[in-house]
């Protein structure tokens, strides 16, 4: 699943102060020996403009997060803060055309280059609204293709393991040669934090 979380725009501020700040989230499910840690004290911010994304291992805490920023959920610990005004949440889910086989529904969306346009309609509204968004996805390559920088999430509990700016370029093209050198680097870095059972 890919989520879009994006605080609207109402004025400016300067560009020091921060649009989104995560100060040392941390979520915990449930009590006693049943509890999950989802997130680790995660701390960042995003700054009014920025189109950051997310990406790490399945159930690193990547929608745990975006829930308590869109305020569907309260962190364990921590805050966090936006003073932008608005927020808006929009999820992208996984969907199969039942009338096709398996392989025509994995064949449908690259013949109509579903993602390419998706990703070429995000530009285009962060572009020209000024939108700060957070994005989550599981595919590097999209995070180095959209993002102004790339937050990678360890293993649960999710902590910040790394973050990589991306100096690339706009437009951008998700199988260019710079994209896909940058995208190997972070993938590297993720496989790192999975394979170490790193937790910080």
């Amino acid at each position: 699943m890919t989520s879009v979380f994006a605080p609207s725009p109402v004025e400016a501020p300067a560009r020091s102060k921060p649009a989104i700040t995560v100060d040392r989230v941390s979520k915990i499910y449930g009590q006693g020996v049943e509890a999950v840690s989802a997130l680790d004290e995660v701390s960042f911010d995003v700054q009014p403009g920025e189109l950051v994304c997310l990406v790490g291992a399945s159930g690193c805490g990547k929608s745990t997060l975006l829930n308590l920023m869109a305020g569907l959920d309260r962190p364990t610990s921590g805050s966090i803060t936006m003073p932008v005004g608005r927020v808006a949440l929009m999820f992208q889910d996984p969907a199969l055309f039942p009338w096709l086989t398996v392989e025509q529904n994995i064949e449908f969306p690259l013949q109509v280059r579903r993602v390419d346009l998706l990703h070429h309609e995000l530009e285009q509204l962060w572009g020209t609204s000024g939108l700060t968004i957070v994005f989550v996805t599981h595919n590097v390559r999209e995070a180095v293709r959209l993002g102004d920088r790339v937050i990678v999430l360890s293993s649960r509990p999710g902590r910040l393991a790394a973050e990589f700016h991306v100096d690339l370029p706009r437009p951008r093209h998700i199988d260019s040669a710079a994209n896909a050198e940058l995208a190997a680097t972070i993938t590297e870095r993720l496989h790192q934090t999975m394979s170490n059972g790193e937790t910080a």
